[in-house]
């Protein structure tokens, strides 16, 4: 191609960009109109538990869809989003989180969590795309799951741990999960006695996941420091793929560290913790291999992405604790984009979730993303009950300093 020829073409490409149209790089602006909350069939009734739906509706037609929290802890966190635009999600957390003086405890951090759920699911909405593919796309094809209260095929009352945990297994599931010397709630738990139990049911549990298989166990704060050390020791040589909770979350800063420095099996805790100051310097200092972190508990998807970055930064795994059917989709959307060890505690299986038609894609022991847009929750409103609805903007005594470049700080 001669000098001319080239300068004809480069100056027709050039005309050719400058007259498309122009794209349009903002998102259009939305306002926050009200924000309404939802008992659903059997309400659990544990406030750090909640699976409340939470919807957040906006004047252009698109509603949220979260969950958790109950109505007292809801109230005032919605009413700072009245009449913002949901999609500033992380300016709103912020707003919502510090706009009251007193960092939020735990029951207030899974309320928050809700809403900022609904708001993710509202920002998918908007751009139709599922959240996950917002968050950079899955890395995985698939979360593998352990079961804790779901119904799995085959497996019957009365059943022993051996035939319990090949069950599991055969069920597609990663690995099989056990309580520490389960016995009925309200009785008398005698830790000496229980350890030597425990062992017992651990060294089925390995015959029964095989050689190659994975088994845990939570031994669910039942024991003080000595008896974890000594319930560690035994079933060390079984080779579980984590002991949960295996001391007092009240103790976890001061017995963690030590526990670490006596035992070798691997260790999971914090699925009652709230945001990641609660243990980022256990991840930090690898006193745990997993964190059990959920949503909405942690604060929602916003607060999980930043304790996914410490764990990916300190290679330490995620295995969040269940929750509801709304913030399990919320999970595999956010998790699935993590690209350290995941594994998922299920409860699902072969139950009912009227209220949520479309929700989980579960199939074969694991959870797997879809490309629906937003959480990818579709509800059923006949099955809901109204419990609480916000629709004017809280100022009563909602104090906050903004930096020079508009960013929230502390009054």
């Amino acid at each position: 191609m001669n000098r001319r020829l080239f300068l004809k073409s480069m100056a027709a490409g050039v005309y050719a960009f400058a007259h498309l149209p122009m794209l349009q790089a903002a998102l259009p602006k939305l306002k926050i109109t009200r924000v309404r909350a939802y008992a659903p069939p059997n309400p659990n009734p544990l406030f750090n538990q909640a699976d409340t739906v939470v919807t957040i509706e906006t004047d252009a037609g698109i509603t949220g869809v979260g969950e958790g929290g109950f109505p007292d802890a809801l109230k005032q966190c919605a009413g700072r989003l009245i009449g913002q635009d949901p999609q500033h999600i992380e300016r709103l957390w912020q707003d919502m989180s510090r706009s009251f003086f007193y960092p939020p405890g735990r029951e207030k951090e899974h309320a928050l969590g809700a809403l900022d759920l609904a708001l993710w699911d509202i920002k998918g909405k908007v751009l139709k795309l599922p959240v996950h593919e917002i968050l950079g796309g899955m890395v995985r094809n698939y979360c593998e799951c352990y079961n804790t209260a779901g119904i799995i095929p085959g497996i019957k009352p009365g059943m022993g741990v051996k035939d319990r945990a090949a069950a599991t297994i055969a069920a597609g599931y990663r690995a099989f999960r056990m309580g520490a010397a389960d016995t009925p709630a309200n009785t008398i738990f005698n830790t000496r006695q229980k350890l030597n139990q425990l062992y017992e049911e651990c060294v089925q549990a390995r015959e029964g996941v095989g050689k190659d298989g994975d088994f845990c166990i939570d031994f669910h704060q039942r024991f003080d420091l000595s008896d974890a050390i000594r319930g560690c020791d035994l079933i060390e040589s079984l080779a579980p793929l984590f002991v949960e909770d295996p001391v007092r979350a009240e103790g976890f800063g001061e017995d963690l560290p030590r526990l670490r420095k006596l035992v070798k099996v691997p260790i999971a805790a914090g699925e009652e913790w709230g945001n990641r100051w609660d243990f980022n310097p256990l991840v930090e200092n690898h006193d745990i291999d997993y964190v059990r972190a959920t949503l909405p508990n942690v604060g929602g998807i916003t607060e999980m992405m930043k304790i996914a970055a410490i764990c990916e930064t300190h290679f330490v795994g995620i295995v969040p604790h269940f929750t509801g059917p709304i913030a399990t989709a919320a999970l595999v959307n956010s998790l699935g984009t993590f690209s350290g060890p995941l594994l998922m505690e299920y409860n699902f299986e072969g139950k009912e979730l009227p209220h949520v038609p479309v929700c989980l894609d579960f199939k074969h022991g694991k959870l797997y993303p879809n490309d629906r847009p937003g959480l990818g929750v579709e509800l059923d409103m006949s099955k809901l009950t109204p419990i609480l609805e916000v629709t004017k903007y809280d100022t009563n005594r909602a104090q906050t300093y903004f930096r020079p470049d508009g960013s929230i700080t502390n009054w």
